[in-house]
């Protein structure tokens, strides 16, 4: 089983927090699977608002502009057919979603890559607690300095609390979320993430819960 050290906002090491092999070892990194994830995620953010006019919706009357036939010209239905100009447009893009189902069991899977990936990156870090005494934007771009997290970072903690919350919501290229709302996309994202122990460590129980529900229901299978 892997440690992983435990500092402060300071950048001190204040202890050590066992790694779950299940979840974190290298074996664990399905770089298929996170394509999958991030491809899934970019769908759904797509606005899929794109329209373009048919022939009952572009101004114009629907009057039949000669006769059929006897004149020697093309039979013609109305100033909105799609071969004239200004007419309606055919098989254009409607609004749509672009999101689309997938399983829970995947993006758990996908979760543990990424984690996976960000450890053996060297990217991961766990501080003992997000919270600073005073809620100043200032201070957390200092802490957040001396954790080496200059680039872009995703701060993750269990709950949010107000001092957190008031201190890192206005930093530049930093984004803040709780254990409940980490994707693998976001962890792909940015370039380094950095997690409180108790998010950590609520992320990694309930991760080694579906491994050991998955595990189980394949013994029973078989």
């Amino acid at each position: 089983m892997a440690t992983i050290d435990v500092i402060d906002l300071g950048g001190q090491t204040v202890g050590s927090l066992e790694l779950a092999d299940e979840i974190f070892a290298p074996d664990q990194i399905n770089e298929a699977l996170l394509w999958e994830a991030v491809k899934h995620y970019r769908a759904a953010l797509r606005q899929g608002t794109a329209a373009t006019k048919n022939k009952k919706l572009v101004s114009g009357s629907g009057k039949k502009l000669w006769k059929q036939k006897g004149t020697g010209r093309a039979r013609v239905g109305s100033v909105r057919s799609p071969i004239w100009r200004h007419g309606g447009t055919v098989h254009g893009p409607q609004p749509r979603s672009y999101d689309y189902a997938f399983p829970r069991k995947k993006l758990l899977g996908a979760l543990r890559s990424a984690l996976a990936s960000k450890l053996a990156d060297g990217k991961l870090t766990v501080v003992e607690s997000l919270e600073l005494a005073e809620p100043k934007t200032k201070a957390y771009r200092i802490a957040l300095d001396k954790l080496d997290a200059k680039r872009t970072t995703v701060l993750v903690e269990k709950e949010l609390g107000r001092s957190l919350l008031l201190g890192a919501r206005n930093l530049d290229r930093v984004e803040l979320m709780t254990t409940k709302e980490v994707h693998p996309y976001d962890l792909l994202r940015y370039e380094r993430a950095i997690f409180s122990r108790a998010a950590i460590e609520h992320l990694q129980e309930s991760l080694k819960k579906t491994v050991s529900r998955r595990k189980h229901a394949g013994a029973e299978v078989a």
